[in-house]
């Protein structure tokens, strides 16, 4: 694992944003210090093993979640449709 001890809502933000198809693994590694390796490490002590496997299934054939395979630029950390934080409500579709 990586040398840079993380918090309970720091490992919880980095599970989350590994679910995230639009987050790749090098944002998490800018934000957190963690490589694909590592976090791969984290996934599989924190989720459960068949948590672990549909993850990996899902991440393993992505473009998204590797920036040099992605086509468009990622250039930011939220959802550009993402509300700002005092209003950050789930709208009704």
């Amino acid at each position: 694992m990586a040398a840079i001890p993380h918090t309970e809502k720091d490992v919880d933000r980095i599970i989350e944003m590994a679910w995230e198809d639009h987050t790749s693994f090098e944002a998490i590694e800018l934000q957190f210090g963690l490589k694909q390796q590592d976090m791969i490490k984290l996934m599989r002590r924190e989720m459960t093993l068949s948590g672990f496997k549909l993850w990996r299934a899902r991440t393993e054939g992505s473009n998204t979640k590797h920036a040099a395979l992605r086509i468009d630029v990622a250039d930011r950390f939220k959802c550009s449709r993402q509300r700002i934080a005092s209003m950050n409500k789930i709208a009704t579709r």
